[in-house]
């Protein structure tokens, strides 16, 4: 069972509609014993940084999260969710994340050399990983996937397993033990995407 975690701030219905048609048995939930009970976690999440971990932080959640994954459960943060797991965001002010990813959350637009690209970065990117990550293997080098977003993971390279280009190097996603984040919606990337959601059930 997947435990899909609820805490205000994500838009639900494409995850688990992805999640039901590859056959995953899926709770949306805010409660204890379900992520206790499940095999694997999802932290989605969309919006902002501090207005989510504030949001997060009132479930009384975080420590069963941080539990779990120190139990070897797999957790896969989404977007916003995958900020959460950083040590923490400098999205309008600085903030403390969960701290289960070294690294940052910085602006683009400030780190952007070339300063015409629009921000928020959003559309399709191809994404560079590492080859012998279970996530990704399912997919191809150079496939595209489907980002949104304003922030994004810094200096994280130790964790860091995929990244994608806009004029920066963007981190794609990251890996610590069996924490995992996708800067991108996976859920919004087509087959791509169900791909490496079905990689993640497989963990």
């Amino acid at each position: 069972m997947i435990a899909v975690i609820d805490y205000g701030v994500g838009n639900l219905f494409s995850l688990t509609a992805s999640l039901k048609y590859l056959g995953a048995e899926t709770v949306v939930t805010n409660k204890k014993e379900d992520i206790v009970a499940a095999d694997r976690i999802i932290l989605p999440g969309v919006g902002a940084f501090e207005d989510a971990i504030a949001k997060l932080r009132a479930t009384g959640l975080v420590e069963t999260i941080i539990e779990e994954t120190q139990k070897g459960k797999p957790l896969l943060g989404i977007c916003l969710g995958m900020q959460l797991l950083f040590e923490k965001s400098y999205e309008y002010g600085e903030h403390e994340g969960l701290g289960l990813i070294r690294g940052e959350i910085a602006s683009i637009a400030e780190d952007l050399n070339d300063k015409t690209l629009k921000v928020p970065h959003i559309g399709w990117n191809s994404l560079s990983f590492d080859a012998d990550e279970p996530l990704f293997k399912y997919i191809n080098q150079g496939d595209y996937v489907y980002y949104v977003h304003s922030f994004y993971g810094r200096d994280c390279l130790e964790n860091t397993i995929a990244t994608s280009n806009y004029d920066i190097t963007v981190t794609g996603a990251v890996r610590n033990g069996s924490v995992y984040g996708t800067q991108f919606h996976p859920e919004k990337s087509g087959n791509v995407g169900l791909n490496i959601l079905k990689a993640f059930i497989e963990l």
